[in-house]
């Protein structure tokens, strides 16, 4: 009775095994990386449609995305002249000691506004944003004012700025600070592509901060580890904060084709590329053969800003996929894209 037990038992065992050895090791086809983000968008710049969204109106902190609604209200100040390129900054304490990301500004320095700018842009540093909304708005509240007014006018409802910069509140509550929708932030990365001139600071790959003002000028690094990586992409911003995770605003433009990808809130910066490469990819699939091209201007502050197709929460579904994705243009060649193993957010 015990042998024909063990007998049975051993029998079991094997067929178990044997039923395991045959199943297949891996999936039989590659999946794209988890979707780990709070949420995603994809948008096509020239319409406004929505090509991919995945909880594109989950409400998170943006983190140093922040810095691109403060880019545009400081366009604005310079279009109506109240600012200019030139115009000279002087460093005050209070800018010195915002902390987090920075380019080290001291009260004894005076710098120009355009030059703060690629601070703000490449090396997304906090003490410049600062710098850059006293000096424009007269004080940080009454440019963060402006923020606000900005996003009402470009339909970012869920939208709310109380810093230039990004940073989190002192109490580290999430609903006391910067607050927005990957939605909302693709609406702001259209306006920007197209009626700014953005990606003039967010296509620098590297640059000094500080010549011929400082005796060290300090190397700037763009912290979007994409720009120069991947075909086509020429800004816009990365952030991070504990409580907002990794997020960034990107976009590529190939073939006179533009499309922005939001991602916010991934766990890592490594991830959050991976998934942006993927959806920028899926974007440029996803665009009809007819798909309009941006409008080509000599001077893109006066560009007229294309009425969007669907950009509401809803938009209707991605547009069918063409054969494949649209090669890059002549001249542009497709460069492998490798993350490195550490990078700033």
């Amino acid at each position: 009775m015990i042998f024909r037990l063990l007998f049975a038992l051993a029998f079991a065992a094997g067929a178990s095994a044997a039923d395991t050895r045959s199943r297949p090791t891996r999936p039989a086809a590659e999946t794209a990386t988890p979707a780990t983000y709070k949420g995603a968008i994809v948008m096509d710049a020239a319409t406004g449609a929505v090509l991919f969204e995945d909880r594109a109106d989950t409400l998170s902190p943006p983190a140093s995305m922040t810095k691109l609604m403060t880019f545009a209200v400081l366009h604005d100040e310079l279009l109506a002249g109240r600012l200019t390129l030139a115009t000279p900054v002087r460093i005050t304490n209070e800018d010195s000691k915002i902390g987090g990301t920075q380019v080290y500004l001291d009260p004894r320095e005076t710098f120009p506004v355009e030059e703060l700018i690629y601070a703000m842009m490449i090396q997304s540093a906090n003490d410049a944003a600062h710098a850059l909304a006293r000096a424009a708005a007269g004080s940080v509240p009454a440019f963060v004012e402006l923020m606000n007014a900005k996003a009402r006018q470009l339909g970012m409802a869920q939208t709310t700025f109380r810093t230039p910069h990004g940073l989190p509140p002192a109490n580290r509550k999430l609903a006391e600070g910067d607050l927005t929708t990957p939605r909302d932030f693709a609406l702001l990365s259209r306006y920007l592509v197209q009626r700014t001139d953005a990606l003039k600071y967010t296509a620098v790959r590297a640059r000094k901060f500080g010549e011929g003002v400082r005796a060290q000028p300090i190397d700037m690094v763009n912290h979007n580890k994409l720009v120069g990586k991947m075909a086509g992409v020429d800004g816009l911003k990365t952030g991070f904060t504990n409580g907002a995770g990794f997020c960034l605003a990107a976009t590529a433009q190939r073939n006179g084709r533009r499309v922005i990808v939001v991602t916010m809130g991934s766990a890592q910066s490594k991830e959050r590329d991976l998934h942006v490469t993927e959806l920028i990819e899926r974007g440029f699939r996803a665009l009809p053969t007819s798909a309009p091209t941006l409008p080509v201007s000599q001077d893109v502050r006066r560009a007229p800003l294309l009425t969007p197709a669907a950009a509401a929460p809803n938009a209707p579904g991605p547009a069918p996929a063409p054969a494949g994705a649209p090669a890059p243009a002549a001249g542009e060649p497709v460069i492998k894209f490798a993350l490195p193993k550490t990078g700033k957010p």
